[in-house]
């Protein structure tokens, strides 16, 4: 028996997420702060206008806290995750879950109030077999865009869903 269920096969190449929000130079300075990112950038505008930018830049790895709401602790999966940016997926029969991995391509700046919205799309969803046994790899295709459309990001997200112990 697959560990892929109909449901979830049936989902690829559709959009699993959409979010949108203001990148805000005071919510990514604090951001870098206090993940130890002094980058100038972020911070010293006439460095950044050095380096050719009209301004300070958004750090690019924040754009997807800008986007995402907050989710109540008991909101929560098992996991720690909320479930919605990777599309609810269920998997009935490989519940438990981890990061898979993730690539960034960067394309451009996002600038103080620039509109970011995201778009997820599921890429894939296979099973495979592993050294430990059989899990589900999903793969996920996240486009940002500012509010000119203008492709700021792009990244490749991966998931991995294993069945329960004994199973």
């Amino acid at each position: 028996m697959s560990l892929i269920d109909d449901e979830s096969a049936s989902r690829v190449g559709t959009v699993a997420a959409t979010a949108a929000g203001e990148v805000n130079r005071r919510d990514w300075q604090r951001w870098a702060a206090a993940v130890g990112d002094h980058n100038p950038l972020w911070f010293d505008p006439e460095y950044a206008r050095a380096q050719g930018y009209r301004d300070i830049i958004c750090p690019p790895l924040y754009l997807q806290y800008a986007v995402l709401g907050v989710t109540a602790l008991d909101g929560l999966r098992p996991d720690g995750s909320s479930g919605a940016i990777s599309g609810s997926l269920a998997f009935p029969r490989a519940p438990r879950r981890m990061a898979g991995g993730e690539n960034t391509t960067f394309h451009g700046p996002a600038y103080h109030r620039d509109e970011i919205a995201m778009v997820r799309t599921i890429e894939s969803i296979v099973e495979k077999q592993g050294r430990s046994g059989r899990f589900v790899l999903v793969t996920w295709r996240t486009a940002y865009r500012n509010q000119r459309d203008e492709l700021v990001a792009e990244a490749t997200t991966s998931m991995i869903a294993r069945p329960s112990e004994g199973v």
